[in-house]
């Protein structure tokens, strides 16, 4: 439902028509402004109020709105014959859309970087021809971007378009082929329900990062939701991670208490789980490379690392600062992608390129073991338990090193 069908149905079309059908209909002005906007479908008793003025039925409005329930779809479904005879003369006489042809306007032994708008240089790249698609598309936040655009739609037009780029990128991935697509929550719903027809959901991320001051009568918003997916039952590769032990950054000891199942811990780190806290907002001025906000190198490392393996290829429909690109160069992965606006910095990074594999080296030496060189040296200054010292304990609590003491006992639980 959008507010141009809303309004059409109600036969009106601006504010001052609106405020008349409302003294016809006694549903409240800023409600029809709200149903409209929001593309609500309206409450069962202003339901009736409605087809009461318009003389419509509640199939009728439902069509008209595109509020289609289970029940309508069968209905649909039942007459799918009739439909499609009607919709065949509706397309007779429309031009089919042009398949254009792009060059990329930079370019390495791996990549592809092209300055056009993503989705009719999605509708030029083979079908079924990406490993992994990561995408990070502007948020509908009246925000105004390097390429001069402004991200300020109606919620029907920015889902609209979101569908129309979300379904191009589905036909982009092998099967077996993952992808993610990092936003807000109150969009990744809306998301949601778009790849639950075409793919199959893995998991819903949150990551723990708080850009922005708490606002008055809600709950503060402190996470983005990055949706995992892949094509078919399950996906062709999926690299797990682990990560250290999360202990105090100023004594080195335990947050949580493991008790007696110290000794069962893996020593190659904690799971990962679908909750991101580990991710920071990009502040460093040798990091942040653009004026919007930027993806940290450690959220596109993770991704790349986990979904894909070197030689395959990861497509990104919406640039920015090149983070995608830069890191799959990196990782030695093949990429593809687009940007609208100036594709200068991502250029200078890949001149740069030295300083990002330095930060990756970094992230990849500090996963996958239960606690770093770092925290080691700590925990041993202050006398903390670490595996070695545990492993010819049966309760966790063996002799340490010279330089480690005895750890304290804790029972099993």
């Amino acid at each position: 439902m959008n507010i141009n069908n809303f309004y059409n149905t109600l036969n009106v079309t601006n504010d001052t028509d609106l405020k008349e059908f409302a003294k016809k209909s006694g549903v409240n002005f800023r409600k029809l402004k709200y149903y409209a906007e929001e593309m609500i479908y309206p409450n069962r008793s202003d339901i009736d109020k409605i087809l009461a003025v318009t003389g419509l039925s509640e199939i009728e409005l439902q069509l008209r709105l595109g509020h289609i329930n289970s029940d309508l779809m069968k209905l649909l479904s039942s007459h799918s014959s009739q439909i499609l005879d009607i919709l065949k003369v509706d397309e007779q006489g429309k031009p089919e859309k042009p398949i254009l042809k792009f060059n990329p306007i930079f370019q390495t032994e791996l990549g592809k970087l092209y300055q056009e708008d993503c989705i009719p240089l999605i509708r030029s790249l083979p079908r079924e021809s990406v490993d992994l698609v990561f995408a990070d598309p502007p948020f509908n936040l009246n925000k105004s971007y390097e390429s001069g655009m402004n991200d300020k739609l109606t919620k029907a037009e920015y889902l609209q378009w979101t569908e129309e780029w979300v379904l191009g990128c589905v036909d982009l991935l092998k099967e077996g082929g993952s992808l993610f697509i990092w936003n807000l929550p109150v969009w990744g719903t809306h998301i949601s329900e778009i790849l639950n027809k075409h793919l199959t959901f893995r998991h819903w991320i949150a990551a723990d990062i708080k850009y922005r001051l708490p606002i008055q009568n809600r709950l503060y918003p402190a996470h983005y939701s990055l949706l995992y997916y892949t094509k078919g039952e399950k996906p062709n590769t999926f690299n797990g991670e682990r990560l250290p032990l999360e202990v105090c950054r100023h004594c080195g000891g335990d947050i949580r208490d493991y008790g007696g199942y110290k000794d069962k811990l893996n020593p190659l780190g904690i799971n990962l789980s679908d909750i991101w806290y580990d991710l920071s907002p990009v502040r460093h001025s040798k990091y942040k490379t653009r004026t919007s906000n930027e993806l940290p190198l450690k959220l596109l490392e993770r991704v790349i690392s986990m979904a894909s393996n070197e030689g395959d290829t990861v497509f990104d429909p919406f640039g920015g600062s090149g983070t995608t690109f830069i890191v799959s160069e990196i990782l030695k992965r093949k990429w593809i992608g687009s940007e609208l606006g100036p594709v200068d910095t991502i250029q200078e990074r890949f001149r740069d390129i030295e300083f990002h594999e330095k930060v990756i080296k970094d992230i990849q030496e500090g996963k996958n073991k239960l606690f770093t060189d770092e925290v080691r040296k700590i925990r041993i200054k202050n006398n903390k338990w670490l595996p070695e010292t545990l492993k010819n304990s049966p309760n966790g609590n063996s002799k340490r090193s010279a330089s480690v003491k005895q750890i304290e006992i804790f029972p099993k639980l």
